[in-house]
């Protein structure tokens, strides 16, 4: 999917039907939040490569950030997304989840692969992927 690009409004709507949200403010709050908790992990190329990838609102909000010195673990993304949201670990990592799968259909496996090298252990599960723990 990553060659077409999409709007906005159908990203919000992608995430709002993959995650049953009631309504589409509740699905953009979702897609803003996540985009701007890992805004804050990604660094050099796989960060460009994404949002070259995003539309223009979502680029602009997951640009925004200013990535942390070391990045988080996928459930410290998921605690920190909590906090920030006044939610629970249980809807924020539904909200990640949600999220990621539609990122991942724009931004393609290859990037993905990329995105998923850089960062600590525990994204692969957000994105849909199976994470095999090194054996040691």
């Amino acid at each position: 999917m990553h060659a077409t690009a999409m709007t906005f409004d159908a990203m919000v709507e992608h995430v709002r039907y993959e995650g049953a949200y009631p309504t589409r403010d509740r699905a953009e709050q979702a897609v803003q939040e996540v985009l701007a908790g890992l805004g804050r992990q990604l660094i050099g190329d796989e960060r460009v490569a994404l949002a070259a990838r995003l539309p223009v609102e979502a680029a602009l909000e997951f640009t925004a950030q200013v990535p942390r010195p070391e990045p988080l673990t996928g459930f410290d993304f998921v605690s920190d997304l909590a906090v920030r949201t006044g939610g629970t670990p249980a809807t924020a990592r539904w909200d990640a989840g949600t999220v990621f799968a539609v990122l991942a259909r724009l931004a393609g496996e290859d990037l993905v692969s990329r995105i998923l090298a850089q960062l600590p252990s525990g994204y692969g599960l957000l994105f849909g992927r199976a994470e095999l723990m090194p054996t040691g």
